[in-house]
């Protein structure tokens, strides 16, 4: 009487059933250059900032204590937090570095260059 007969819907476009799995797609691909992405490069930076730490690097923990590295070993670090106190800190939980120590070969590059300077400068007569 006042209730309309219910039909079947005929079949929909030539897609089939790819058009519910598109939002899903794009929501990922979203996710990968917003999130995912991103995140694996601080990751990366952060692997190669403890690959390259040594000894006398001022450094920052997670847990917010600033100090100078006195040892270093594959897996634990040495950290002078004042003078006389020492700490043992896992290579992990250093969040920052606040001053990088040169490397050997840099600094002995550079005193050399300066030796080769000065030698030329004494034979002129400068």
């Amino acid at each position: 009487m006042f209730i309309s007969p219910a039909y079947a819907q005929s079949a929909g476009g030539g897609f089939g059933g790819m058009e519910s799995l598109l939002p899903l797609v794009l929501i990922f691909v979203v996710f990968y250059f917003l999130l995912i992405r991103p995140q694996q490069k601080k990751q990366k930076t952060h692997r190669e900032m403890l690959e390259a730490l040594r000894r006398g690097d001022r450094i920052v923990t997670a847990g917010g204590i600033v100090g100078t590295i006195t040892k270093a070993s594959e897996t634990e670090l040495t950290v002078e937090i004042s003078e006389g106190i020492k700490v043992k800190v896992m290579r992990g939980m250093i969040s920052d570095v606040l001053s990088k120590t040169e490397a050997r070969d840099a600094a002995n590059d550079d005193d050399s260059d300066e030796k080769d300077d000065n030698e030329k400068d004494e034979k002129d007569g400068k």
